[in-house]
C-alpha cells in the first residue's frame, strides 16, 4: 500500500489571494458579485493540492519543467518590436513566429499564475511579475492603451476604427483572428491579478479593454457583426470578467459588443448551429455567455451556455470528451464518418471545462462532472506526453493512427498554450463547496483539500481506476458538522455506500446523483466508497457496429506497435456475435489496468491500455463488428486497390512524395509565406491557403499522352484551387470531399503543344478563390 505525505495546514499559507474565475465565496478581487442563485463554489486553487500517486501529478510536474524552461523575453520578442523597444532575445518558431504571435505569452501568463498558486514556487511569480513589467513598459511606449505583438496590427485594428473592415473566419483586415489573440493576452493579465495579485496587470488590461473600447464602441451593430464573421475568443468572457473586478458597467457592456447572431442568436432559440462551424471559435462564445448570466441573471445567457453544453455533449463529442474534426463539427450525431488524423482540438475540451465548471455551479449534477471526468481522464490526460510534456494538437481517433507531439521551441499552437493552463489545474474541480455548506467530492484523484471555513483537511488517498476504493481521510482538530456528497458516477452500476471507519452508514443518493450523509466527522475518520467498474461498450451514435470500449472512467485503446499499420491487415476488427465485451475482454495478470481480447480479433487478438497512457506507438479507439464474409469482402477489396497501385506504377514517369523534405528538394518546391505541411495516415501532403500557393518541377516525356495526377483526401471539405503548368493554366479543381480517411486520384490530361520539346515542366498550385489549394498528398506524371 503506497504512503503519502500529509501536508500540514500550516504549510499552506505561503499566498492568500488565490481566487477562482468561478464563483467562489469571498473572492476579495471581486467588486460585482454574482446575482444569480449559486448552488455550489469551488474552492481557491490553492487550497486543493495534488498528491502522489496518479499521472495527473506527473503530467503537472512535467508541465512545471516545460515552463520553466521558456525564456519570458524570447515571447516578449515581438511586443518589444512592436513598441519600437530594444529586443532582448530571438523569437521562438511556429505560431510565435506567424500570425498570431503573442498568444502564447498570454497563455504563458495564465499557467504560470495557476503552476504557482498550485506549487508555491516562486519562479513562477517572479516571471509574472517581469512580463507583466515588461508588457507595462510597451504600453507605455505605444500610449494607445494597446499591448500586443500581431503582425500589421496597427494596420489591421485602424482600419476598423475607420469602419474598413474586411473578414472572413479567421481573417481580418489581412490578420490572422486578431481579437483571438487580444483575448489570450487580456485573459492572461487577469489570471495574473486573479491568482498572483499583480495590480500592475490589472492595470495594464484595463488600458487595453479601454483601447478596445474606443475601437469597437462607435462601429454601427453592421460593421461590428461584420468584423464578428472572425474569430475573436473570449472576448466577452474577458470583458465580463473586467466588470466584475472593477465594477466599471462600461466593461460589461462592451462584452455585449463581442455577441453575434449567427451562433449565439441562434442558441438563444435552442437552435444548433455548429453543423459546419469551427468548434474552437464558438466554445468561448458560450463560456462568456455563462458568466455574463452570473453577473446579470440574463435568461438569455443562461440558454446560450446551458443549450450550447447539451448539443455539443451530446451530439458533437467523441467517446473520449472531444469534440469536431479538422476542427469543425459536423451534423448532430453524424460521427461514423468523421475519424482522421485530426479529431479532437485539444483547445476545444480545455473551454469545454471550462464551461461545465460554470454549469455545476449554477446545477451540481453528477452529469456534468461524468463528462468533465470523461474528458479530463481521456483527452486532456491523453494529449500529453508522459515523458517530457508536451503537447497535442489534435487527439486523432481514426482506426490505426498515432498521436503527434508538439516540439519545445518551434510549435506553439493555440493547444500548447491552452495545453500549457491544462497540466497546472487538474485541482480545481476534484471538490466544491454547496450553498449549504456540504462537500461535494467530484473526481477520484489522491489530492488534499484545505477547507479554511470549517477548518477542516480532507486527504484522499486513491487513484481511480488502478483500484475501485473512493478514501478519504478526514484532518480536523475538533468533530466537524456537514454534509459529505460522493459522486456517484454513470460508471458504477451497483448501490454503493459510504462507509466510516470500516462500518456502513446510512447513504442516500440524492436527485444530483451524489452519495450523501451528514454526520459529525471527527479527526482521523476513514470514508471509502467501492465503485464496481466494469468493462463496457459505447457505440458511434450513427453506427452501433462501430464501438469503443471503456472500463470505469477510461478509454482504453489497442496498442498496434511503433509501425502505422496497415489499414486492412493491421487494425483490429471484432469477429463477433456476442457483443458483451464482458465475454472477450480479460485483464492480464499482474499488470494493472492493462487487457486483452480473446478469440474475437481479426487480424489478431490485442492489447488494450488506457488511452492516457498511449503515446509512443500506433492504436485504435474505436473498433467495427464483422462477420467473417464482410471482413473477407474487405480483403478482396483492397488487393483489388493494390494491383491497381501496381498498375500505376507501370505508367509513372516521375512520382514527387510531397510534404516530405528531400523530395521537395529535389523537385525544387517553392512556397508562400502560408503554404503548409500535414500529415494523414501516414502520408504528408501540402496545402496553401487563400492567396498563397506553392510550385515544383516534374519530369515529362514529350511526343506522347502525359497526365499529371493529384492526390487529394476526402476529408478535406470546401476546397478550390488553380493549376498550372508553366504558367498556363491547366485545370480548375473544386473539391468537396468525399469519404474520412480515404485518398482520391485526380487525372488531368496534359496538351501536347504544353509540353512539346520539353522534358522539365514546372507546376503551380494557388489558392485564388479565398480557399485553400489541396491538400495534396502526392504528385505524378502519368504515359497512357
Amino acid at each position: 500500500m503506497k504512503k503519502y505525505l500529509l501536508i500540514p495546514l500550516l504549510l499552506w499559507t505561503f499566498t492568500s489571494f488565490a481566487q477562482s474565475y468561478v464563483p467562489q465565496k469571498n473572492n476579495s478581487h471581486l467588486k460585482v458579485k454574482p446575482v444569480v442563485d449559486l448552488q455550489a463554489y469551488a474552492f481557491d486553487l490553492r487550497d486543493v493540492k495534488l498528491l502522489d500517486g496518479s499521472p495527473f501529478k506527473n503530467a503537472m510536474d512535467k508541465d512545471a519543467a516545460y515552463l520553466l524552461v521558456l525564456k519570458p523575453d524570447r515571447l516578449l520578442y515581438r511586443f518589444y518590436q512592436n513598441a519600437g523597444l530594444p529586443i532582448k532575445d530571438s523569437i521562438y518558431g511556429g505560431w510565435e513566429n506567424q500570425g498570431l504571435s503573442g498568444h502564447t505569452l498570454g497563455h504563458y501568463l495564465s499557467a504560470a499564475s495557476m503552476m504557482f498558486i498550485s506549487t508555491g514556487n516562486n519562479e513562477f511569480k517572479k516571471r509574472i511579475d517581469y512580463i507583466v513589467h515588461e508588457l507595462a513598459r510597451c504600453q507605455q511606449a505605444r500610449k494607445t492603451g494597446y499591448v500586443g505583438a500581431i503582425p500589421n496590427e496597427d494596420s489591421i485594428f485602424g482600419n476598423v476604427e475607420k469602419g474598413q473592415i474586411k473578414t472572413s473566419g479567421f481573417d481580418m483586415n489581412g490578420g490572422w483572428s486578431p481579437w483571438y489573440t487580444v483575448h489570450k493576452v487580456m485573459a492572461g493579465l487577469c489570471d495574473a491579478y486573479l491568482y498572483c495579485d499583480n495590480k500592475e496587470a490589472l492595470k495594464v488590461v484595463t488600458g487595453m479593454a479601454d483601447w478596445t473600447f474606443n475601437i469597437v464602441n462607435p462601429l454601427p451593430d453592421s460593421l461590428r457583426l461584420k468584423m464578428l464573421n472572425c474569430e475573436y475568443g473570449g472576448m466577452n468572457d474577458v470583458l465580463a470578467n473586467l466588470y466584475a473586478f472593477t465594477g466599471n458597467k462600461k466593461y460589461l457592456d462592451l462584452s455585449y459588443k463581442f455577441k453575434d447572431e449567427f451562433i449565439m442568436g441562434n442558441l438563444a432559440k435552442q437552435i444548433d448551429p455548429m453543423a459546419g462551424k469551427h468548434s474552437n471559435t464558438n466554445v468561448p462564445k458560450a463560456i462568456g455567455a455563462a458568466n455574463q448570466y452570473e453577473l446579470t441573471n440574463s435568461q438569455s445567457e443562461k440558454t446560450i451556455a446551458t443549450f450550447f453544453w447539451n448539443t455539443i455533449v451530446h451530439h458533437h463529442s467523441y467517446v473520449i470528451g472531444g469534440n469536431s474534426n479538422y476542427e469543425y463539427c459536423g451534423q448532430a450525431d453524424q460521427l461514423n464518418d468523421r475519424l482522421s488524423d485530426n479529431t479532437c482540438e485539444t483547445c476545444n475540451t480545455y473551454n469545454m471545462l471550462k464551461l461545465t465548471r460554470h454549469l455545476f455551479a449554477w446545477q451540481p449534477s453528477s452529469t456534468y462532472m461524468d463528462y468533465y471526468e470523461r474528458a479530463l481522464y481521456n483527452h486532456i490526460l491523453a494529449s500529453q506526453n508522459p515523458e517530457d510534456g508536451m503537447m497535442c494538437y489534435f487527439v486523432p481517433l481514426r482506426q490505426g493512427t498515432h498521436k503527434i507531439f508538439s516540439d519545445s521551441f518551434n510549435t506553439f499552437t493555440c493547444c500548447v498554450g491552452s495545453g500549457m493552463e491544462n497540466h497546472s489545474k487538474y485541482a480545481e474541480s476534484i471538490y466544491a463547496e454547496g450553498k449549504d455548506g456540504s462537500l461535494f467530492v467530484n473526481l477520484f484523484i489522491p489530492s488534499q483539500l484545505n477547507w479554511k471555513e470549517k477548518k477542516v483537511a480532507i486527504q484522499q488517498q486513491n487513484f481511480i481506476p488502478e483500484t475501485n476504493q473512493v478514501k478519504l481521510k478526514i484532518i480536523s482538530k475538533v468533530p466537524s458538522l456537514f454534509t459529505l456528497k460522493i459522486r456517484k458516477p454513470a460508471w458504477c452500476k451497483t448501490n454503493a455506500v459510504i462507509v466510516v471507519n470500516d462500518k456502513p452508514i446510512k447513504t442516500e443518493t440524492d436527485a444530483n446523483g451524489y452519495l450523501t450523509s451528514r454526520r459529525h466527522w471527527a479527526n482521523n475518520d476513514v470514508v471509502t466508497v467501492d465503485l464496481a467498474m466494469d468493462i463496457y461498450t459505447e457505440s458511434m451514435p450513427d453506427n452501433k457496429d462501430r464501438i469503443a470500449i471503456l472500463y470505469g472512467p477510461v478509454v482504453l485503446a489497442a496498442a498496434l506497435g511503433t509501425s502505422m499499420p496497415d489499414p486492412v491487415y493491421g487494425t483490429p476488427v471484432l469477429l463477433t456475435d456476442n457483443k458483451n465485451p464482458v465475454n472477450w475482454v480479460r485483464r492480464v495478470a499482474n499488470k494493472p489496468l492493462v487487457f486483452e481480447t480473446k478469440n474475437i480479433g481479426k487480424p489478431n487478438d490485442v492489447q488494450l491500455i488506457p488511452f492516457y497512457k498511449m503515446y509512443n506507438q500506433y492504436y485504435s479507439v474505436y473498433f467495427d463488428y464483422f462477420t467473417n464474409a464482410a471482413f473477407a469482402e474487405r480483403q478482396t477489396t483492397y488487393e483489388a486497390e493494390k494491383e491497381a497501385q501496381q498498375q500505376m506504377e507501370k505508367k509513372t514517369i516521375d512520382v514527387f512524395r510531397i510534404g516530405e523534405m528531400q523530395p521537395e528538394r529535389d523537385h525544387h518546391l517553392f512556397a508562400t509565406e502560408r503554404s503548409y505541411t500535414d500529415e494523414a495516415i501516414g502520408r504528408m501532403g501540402r496545402e496553401a491557403r487563400s492567396q498563397n500557393y506553392f510550385s515544383f518541377d516534374m519530369k515529362v516525356i514529350p511526343g506522347i499522352a502525359n497526365n499529371l495526377l493529384l492526390t487529394l483526401i476526402g476529408d478535406d471539405k470546401d476546397r478550390k484551387f488553380d493549376i498550372f503548368m508553366d504558367g498556363i493554366l491547366l485545370a480548375t479543381q473544386d473539391w468537396n470531399g468525399g469519404v474520412t480517411s480515404k485518398f482520391y486520384d485526380k487525372l488531368y490530361p496534359i496538351p501536347a503543344d504544353l509540353i512539346k520539346d520539353k522534358t522539365l515542366v514546372k507546376i503551380k498550385i494557388a489558392a485564388n478563390y479565398e480557399k485553400t489549394a489541396g491538400r495534396i498528398f502526392g504528385v505524378r506524371i502519368l504515359k497512357d
